[in-house]
């Protein structure tokens, strides 16, 4: 039972994660074209964080919303903003365009934020 438990926030995991990667790459890709790639980014970042944390809260591990879990997943996402946003640069610096180069940053970053998301969710009380 616990497998299957774990396997269905997998999944819920990657269809909240699949908009909220989209929902940001749309962002940063319209703003990108009038201001600078950080500022897009972060920017379609933030927006899609909002989105993100009531969907994982009550979507992914059916769980409520409380302050603590916003402070972790805060935490969480911050540190998983500052490893997206060091990759993005890495990678336009190396040759990937400006409009490319989030694709490989979702393809580190992604596993890592499941983690540090799952233990704020299945080890933060209240």
């Amino acid at each position: 039972m616990d497998k299957k438990k774990s396997l269905g926030e997998i999944i819920r995991f990657g269809m909240v994660g699949v908009f909220a990667t989209l929902f940001h790459y749309l962002i940063y890709w319209v703003l990108l074209h009038w201001i600078d790639r950080n500022v897009a980014y972060t920017i379609g970042y933030a927006v899609s964080f909002v989105c993100n944390f009531f969907l994982t809260s009550y979507f992914t591990f059916k769980s409520k919303a409380t302050v603590g879990k916003g402070i972790g997943f805060g935490l969480a996402h911050l540190t998983n903003y500052l490893l997206q946003i060091i990759l993005l640069n890495v990678f336009v610096h190396f040759g990937v365009s400006a409009e490319l180069a989030p694709i490989p940053v979702y393809m580190i970053a992604i596993p890592v934020n499941f983690l540090l998301v799952r233990f704020v969710f299945k080890h933060r009380s209240k």
